[in-house]
């Protein structure tokens, strides 16, 4: 019997009590900015304010913190997790548990200080997730697995074993124990080595560097006096010099940025299968706990960036249904032969990721030349405009016409070696990128429809993009410039049936 909604008692429960600690200092630390802001400036007019303002601005952070704690409870029921939350406006948040696809956890440096964790629980909608801000680790884990094990018990049952002819007795049937978790990868720290040829942490550097320029001019080591010293104080070594020691620390400062960047982000990773699902753990001072349905597991893919292929690294990603974004990214950034392994275990199957495509011939191939030197004409124009307005030496458009054109032709020639297609029994296999290689791999059973589009140059040439829609990661893979017979060959021998209405008779 479920039991019916009521007040908490009746089968609700609070979250951790330790919540009462970790919400007021999330909103003073919230509200610290604005409030030393307003105190300043009030202790720069009057101070007359300062008996009444000081208790609102130290106990309002602990009411309005203290708040979620005291109206919110959840409770599991038979069918469902449910939880009401809110003072004025009372929300009540409800999730069938056959519906239960994720349940992520997670714990910033301050969670686990106090024992608490976050949990995010998935039902397939992006928007759609229930969130448990603060229950302690215990009941955390707990949660976690009776929801993951609800899969596994809501299973058919076995047939029944009917006695032998005989009258002899049937043998008894024992159940099948569910499998052990199997480690797929864990954190090797050789693979520090590929830190430095991720970008992705360059935007955060140049945040920095942007930081540090806005607020530049306010500084009071800095003024037309002291910049003039310190470039004549430059100028006195050689030029060669100073650039040798600009270039070695830059590069030391983006060594110590990108290797701090990469402990933090994958301290303690680790890749188990357990519960028929994915399941990644990381993180230095927040710790991060996903879980991925290996049932909406559609494809994976797999990235070589342009620099950390010099060094054989590469980078795996999974396309889900259910889960935020679609990608979840499952391994950090590491050897190839790694990620092509844990790739073709969640593939079930070898060959996808390390098999040739299928080329796309010599149109596609001009076509990417093409492609890439329409980009260089656009810088091109640009500098011309920009010389034509600012009136500076022509030799500057020159450089950048010929640098333009050199990197379009080698940008060119990367696209077309990274192009092409496969079909390799039950998946669907696509090559794209310009720098980066990417090779997407895709379940025909996830593909749910086609799309067949030409501009005006490929009707032209007769090719086409192939798009395969699917609900996983993207929502689409593309086969970009093919022939347009291959596309539609391709399309029907990978979902039989789904183009016959669309086929011409032989």
């Amino acid at each position: 019997m479920i039991p019916a909604p009521g007040s908490p008692g009746e089968g609700w429960s609070r979250l951790s009590p330790r919540k009462l600690l970790l919400d007021p200092v999330k909103a003073i630390g919230q509200a610290i900015v604005p409030v030393v802001i307003a105190l300043v400036g009030i202790s720069q007019s009057d101070t007359r304010f300062w008996p009444f303002i000081f208790p609102v601005v130290v106990v309002a952070p602990l009411v309005f913190g203290a708040l979620p704690w005291l109206t919110t409870h959840y409770r599991l029921t038979d069918s469902q997790i449910q939880v009401r939350s809110g003072v004025l406006n009372k929300t009540t948040s409800t999730a069938p548990l056959d519906r239960v696809r994720s349940v992520d956890l997670e714990a910033s440096l301050l969670h686990r200080v106090l024992g608490l964790q976050k949990v995010q629980v998935g039902t397939g909608v992006d928007d759609d997730r229930i969130t448990l801000d603060a229950l302690a680790l215990a009941d955390a884990q707990a949660l976690r697995t009776t929801l993951l094990r609800r899969r596994e018990a809501e299973q058919p049952a076995a047939a029944p074993v009917l006695p032998a002819e005989d009258g002899a007795p049937a043998p008894a049937v024992v159940p099948t124990p569910p499998p052990s978790p199997t480690l797929l990868a864990r954190i090797d720290w050789s693979w520090l080595r590929f830190a430095p040829f991720s970008l992705a942490r360059l935007v955060l550097l140049a945040g920095a560097v942007g930081v540090v320029a806005q607020f530049g001019d306010d500084l009071p080591i800095w003024n037309e006096e002291t910049a003039t010293s310190a470039w004549a104080w430059i100028t006195q070594f050689a030029i060669a010099l100073v650039a040798l020691v600009l270039a070695v620390g830059g590069l030391a400062l983006w060594l110590v940025v990108s290797v701090a960047g990469y402990v933090v982000q994958w301290w303690g990773f680790r890749l188990v299968r357990e519960h028929g699902s994915l399941h990644l753990t990381s993180g230095l001072f927040t710790t991060r706990s996903i879980t991925v349905e290996e049932a909406k597991v559609r494809g994976v893919e797999l990235v070589d960036p342009l620099l950390m292929r010099l060094v054989g690294g590469a980078e795996l990603s999974t396309l889900a249904t259910g889960v935020e974004d679609g990608v979840t990214q499952v391994l950090p950034p590491c050897p190839r032969a790694v990620a092509i392994g844990v790739g073709e275990s969640v593939l079930d199957q070898p060959g996808p990721l390390t098999e040739p495509l299928v080329e796309h011939g010599p149109r596609a191939h001009r076509r990417a030349w093409f492609r890439q030197l329409g980009n260089a004409v656009d810088v091109t124009v640009v500098a011309g405009v920009a010389w034509w307005l600012l009136d500076f030496s022509g030799l500057w458009v020159l450089g950048v016409a010929l640098a333009a054109l050199l990197l379009a032709a080698v940008a060119g020639e990367a696209s077309y070696r990274h192009l092409g297609h496969a079909l390799h029994e039950r998946h669907l296999v696509a090559g794209s990128g310009t720098l980066a290689r990417v090779r997407t791999v895709l379940e025909t059973d996830g593909i749910i429809g086609w799309v067949v589009s030409q501009s005006w140059w490929q009707r032209r040439i007769g090719l086409a993009d192939l798009t395969a829609t699917t609900a996983a990661g993207a929502e689409r893979v593309l086969v970009r410039d093919v022939r347009v017979d291959v596309a539609v060959a391709l399309a029907d021998r990978a979902t039989p049936g789904l183009l016959t209405d669309f086929l011409e008779p032989a």
